[in-house]
C-alpha cells in the first residue's frame, strides 16, 4: 500500500522566503508515531508543509492528514482534491476530534482522540475492505507501542529534530486548553514505561533534546525515575511544566541534575479571579516569584506563558505583565490572546453567552 501522511501548514507563508520559525522547530511526531503501524511492505511518506512544498499531483492508496484549528481549511482543500481523484482519505487530530461533523464532509474516515489504539484498527479494517467512518479509542496506553518512524523525518529541515513525547495529555483541566478537549474521553494523562523512554533517548544522536509533553513533571513517580535514568547520559533538554510542580518537593532539582536547562512555565495570569474562572486552580495561591527564583538557582531558563483577554483583565494588564517579567529576569515569554478553541469548555461557554464573533478557524491562532 502506498501511503502519504500530511501535516498542512498551521500558517501560510507570505512569500517564498518567509518561514515561521515556530512551526519548523519540531518534526511531526504524531504522524511518525502512527506511521509505525504500517507494515514493512507499505510505502510510507511524511510531508510537512512547514518545511517543504507539498506535492499533490500523485495518487497514493491512502492519504492521512493531521488537522489543527488554523490549518483546517488547508487540510480540507487537500483532502477534497485527493478524494476527487478517488484516493481514500483519513483525518485525525485536535480539530477533527473537536468538530467531527464538520471534518466528516472532507474525509472517508475520522480518527477521534489519540490514535495509538484506534489507528491500527482502521488500517486492519481498510486492508480487509470494510473501513468504518469513525474510530474512537476503546482504551488508552502508550506502553509497548512501536518505535517512532524517525527514518521518515527529514531531520535536517528542523531546528530541534530530537523532540520526543513520553506522556500523553495533562492531569489538569484548564477551560481554555485545546488538549484537554482532545483527551476528554477516558484517561486524560498517561505515560510510557521509563525503560522505553530511556531507550528512545539513548537512540537519538547529539546532546540536545526537547520533550514536547504538555506536563513532563505531571506524574512525579514517572518523572523521578526518568530523571534518575537520564543522569550521566550527558543530555541537555527543554520541557514544559507547572508552577506547582516547580514548587513541590525536589523533582525540579532531579530534572536539573538530569540536564534540564529550559522550562516552558504556564503562569498565564496574576489574577486569582482569572485563575478560578478558567479552572486553572493549580496556580491559585502559588508563589510565582519563588518558582522563578528556584529555577534561576538551578540554572534553568524560563519561557513564561501568559494569556491576555481573560474576563478580569484590564487595560493595564499588558504593561504590568511585561514589567513583572523584566523585574524577575524571565528569559523569554510567550504571550497569547485568549482563544476559545472549538471543543473546549471556554468555547462552549462563550458560544452560550453569544460572545463568539467569528467561526473563521484561520483566525484562531492565539
Amino acid at each position: 500500500m502506498r501511503v502519504k501522511m500530511i501535516l498542512p501548514a498551521l500558517q501560510e507563508a507570505e512569500s517564498p522566503y518567509w518561514r515561521p520559525i515556530k512551526y519548523s522547530l519540531f518534526p511531526p511526531l504524531g504522524l511518525a508515531t502512527l506511521a509505525a503501524y504500517f507494515s514493512e511492505n507499505d510505502d510510507v511518506e511524511i510531508q510537512d508543509q512547514h518545511i517543504e512544498k507539498l506535492k499533490l499531483d500523485d495518487t497514493p492508496d491512502l492519504v492521512c492528514i493531521q488537522v489543527y484549528v488554523t490549518n483546517a481549511y488547508r487540510a480540507y482543500k487537500i483532502a477534497d482534491e485527493y478524494r476527487r481523484r478517488g484516493v481514500y482519505v483519513v483525518m485525525g487530530g485536535l480539530h477533527v476530534t473537536s468538530l467531527p461533523d464538520e471534518a466528516a464532509l472532507h474525509a472517508d474516515t475520522l480518527i477521534l482522540g489519540p490514535g495509538e489504539e484506534a489507528f491500527p484498527r482502521f488500517i486492519k479494517d481498510l486492508r480487509e475492505g470494510h473501513p468504518q467512518k469513525r474510530y474512537v479509542a476503546s482504551w488508552r496506553s502508550i506502553e509497548n507501542i512501536p518505535p517512532v518512524r524517525r527514518d521518515l523525518i527529514k531531520r535536517e529541515k528542523y531546528f530541534v529534530p530530537n523532540s520526543l513525547v513520553v506522556s500523553r495529555g495533562c492531569p489538569h483541566h484548564c477551560d481554555f486548553c485545546y488538549k484537554d478537549a482532545f483527551y476528554s474521553e477516558g484517561k486524560s494523562f498517561y505515560t510510557r514505561k521509563v525503560d522505553d523512554a530511556l531507550a528512545e533517548i539513548d537512540s537519538l544522536p547529539g546532546r540536545h533534546l526537547y520533550f514536547l509533553d504538555d506536563h513532563l513533571l505531571g506524574n512525579p513517580h514517572f518523572a523521578s525515575e526518568l530523571f534518575e535514568g537520564m543522569r550521566g547520559m550527558g543530555r541537555v533538554f527543554q520541557s514544559a511544566s507547572t508552577v506547582a510542580a516547580v514548587l513541590n518537593g525536589n523533582l525540579i532539582e532531579k530534572a536539573a541534575e538530569a540536564g534540564l536547562r529550559s522550562l516552558f512555565l504556564g503562569f498565564e495570569t496574576f489574577s486569582p479571579d482569572n485563575l478560578r474562572s478558567s479552572n486553572k486552580l493549580q496556580n491559585l495561591s502559588k508563589d510565582y516569584v519563588a518558582a522563578v527564583e528556584r529555577l534561576h538557582s538551578l540554572g534553568i531558563m524560563i519561557n513564561g506563558s501568559f494569556v491576555f483577554g481573560l474576563d478580569h483583565d484590564d487595560k493595564d494588564v499588558f504593561r504590568r505583565t511585561v514589567d513583572w517579567g523584566i523585574e524577575h529576569s524571565i528569559t523569554t515569554a510567550t504571550f497569547h490572546v485568549l482563544t476559545p478553541y472549538p471543543g473546549t469548555r471556554l468555547f462552549q461557554q462563550m458560544e452560550r453567552d453569544g460572545r463568539i464573533t467569528s467561526y473563521d478557524w484561520s483566525k484562531y491562532d492565539t
